[in-house]
């Protein structure tokens, strides 16, 4: 199992684009050049096709255990598999909340055997837990969420000496740190004020939450960084003012890098009209000086990884008016597609979408080489794209519980034809084929 060899693909690395064959034997890249040949394996044609690795996804939320009325692991890895993702790695803001060593071995005991991807699990730093940091990096997580703003879970977050010890326990372990950068008090400072004018149009989400909250928060943990050399890494990045913070801070050698996800590069505040509640996330879709300060700090380094920040909810959760539908929607299916229609379309160059979204997050959660590359000994994890062909994305073709996406209906180029995890295919042209094959991944030591 895992024999493979894919002949006369165009190979898309970080560095530029190459047609080479790729040999896999035993799930792990044996070989690259031009014309290998082996016996005792399945062939690929990829002629005139790009060849990716596959793609690493940092930032979903599955919803197992404990939010399955949302969706599930299996689901959740399907449409991994379907849309090119070949690693996840799942939040901790499941029910029991991942705080300590034995739950994190739990959760991966119970998701393990669902697994249609390789993944790895975040352990969550709250207001009461710092003393199990070690405990949950002994136990194999794969970095640290820590959630400044309200969230799905309520998980309360840290004080400020716990965050600062959480800093420097990063620091000295190595471990990165991911952070949904919201002040909670000015949140919930600014909540208050804008529900007590009784508003309930679809713009005061985003003036419940305005940029202001998510500017402070980044502030902060540069300088928390400055002071502790941790690794803070600031997820679903939504604010221009606060790209403007990540890009001076890593200019001054500061150890902070920064995430967005497509939909705040792919919609702004004025989609509201056509999408409703739908498109409520936090922190919110804002509006377009923002979104091209987005796009700036992605074609200029500032902002290190695209992941998808995968949220399902129930139908009902997500209807409702603007105080009471849930915030999020899901995207690991449609994440690859969406970057590659853009690069095919011209907005970034191709070669950033391996960098972007396989080498840096594997590099991050110290998965590389292993993973987010294709190089020799590296995991066959592969995704082989035919650029002349369209996607349509179709309610019908979304695996999940509940399919409840804004990106219904677009039109993309490019069509993913087969996902590879470990020399083995997974989904040909979008349908997941066989059984659950994914491995529960702890960070690589050294």
């Amino acid at each position: 199992m895992g024999d493979l060899l894919i002949r006369n693909g165009l190979v898309v690395l970080p560095y530029g684009v190459f047609k080479l064959d790729i040999l896999i034997r035993d799930g792990v890249i044996t070989a690259l050049g031009k014309g290998l040949s082996a016996s005792g394996v399945d062939v690929i044609n990829a002629s005139g096709k790009y060849v990716f690795p596959g793609i690493v996804d940092e930032h979903v939320h599955m919803r197992e255990p404990g939010l399955t009325h949302k969706d599930n692991f299996t689901n959740g890895t399907m449409a991994a598999a379907a849309g090119g993702v070949t690693t996840v790695l799942e939040m901790p803001n499941t029910l029991p909340p991942v705080d300590n060593g034995k739950v994190l071995t739990n959760k991966a005991k119970l998701l393990e055997p669902k697994a249609y991807v390789d993944f790895g699990l975040y352990g969550v730093i709250h207001d009461s837990n710092i003393h199990e940091f070690e405990d949950l990096v002994s136990a194999g997580a794969i970095g640290f969420k820590i959630f400044m703003g309200p969230t799905t879970g309520n998980i309360p977050p840290p004080d400020d000496g716990s965050l600062y010890e959480a800093m420097l326990k990063s620091a000295k372990l190595g471990v990165p740190l991911a952070f949904h950068a919201e002040n909670y008090a000015l949140v919930k400072y600014f909540t208050e004020k804008v529900r007590r004018s009784g508003r309930t149009d679809l713009e005061v989400h985003n003036d419940s939450r305005p940029p202001i909250c998510e500017e402070e928060a980044i502030q902060k943990l540069i300088l928390y960084s400055r002071k502790t050399g941790g690794k803070a890494h600031i997820v679903h990045m939504s604010a221009g003012g606060g790209v403007r913070l990540l890009r001076v801070a890593r200019g001054e050698g500061i150890n902070v890098t920064g995430e967005t996800n497509p939909h705040y590069l792919l919609l702004t505040k004025d989609d509201y009209r056509r999408y409703g509640v739908l498109i409520k996330v936090n922190p919110p879709i804002r509006g377009k000086e923002d979104q091209e300060e987005l796009w700036r700090g992605v074609l200029d380094g500032t902002i290190t990884a695209i992941g998808s920040d995968h949220a399902p909810h129930s139908a009902s959760e997500k209807s409702g008016d603007v105080w009471s539908a849930a915030s999020g929607f899901i995207g690991v299916q449609t994440l690859f597609p969406l970057m590659l229609d853009q690069a095919l379309r011209g907005k970034l160059p191709l070669t950033y979408i391996p960098k972007l979204m396989s080498e840096n997050p594997a590099r991050l959660f110290s998965l590389y080489p292993k993973k987010g590359t294709i190089m020799v000994g590296s995991d066959g994890d592969l995704v082989i794209v035919d650029p002349n062909a369209k996607t349509v994305i179709k309610k019908e073709d979304i695996y999940a519980k509940y399919p409840l996406t804004p990106f219904i209906g677009w039109k993309l180029k490019g069509k993913i034809i087969y996902t590879i995890l470990r020399g083995e295919v997974i989904a040909k042209e979008g349908k997941v084929i066989g059984k659950p094959r994914g491995r529960w991944l702890r960070p690589i030591k050294g």
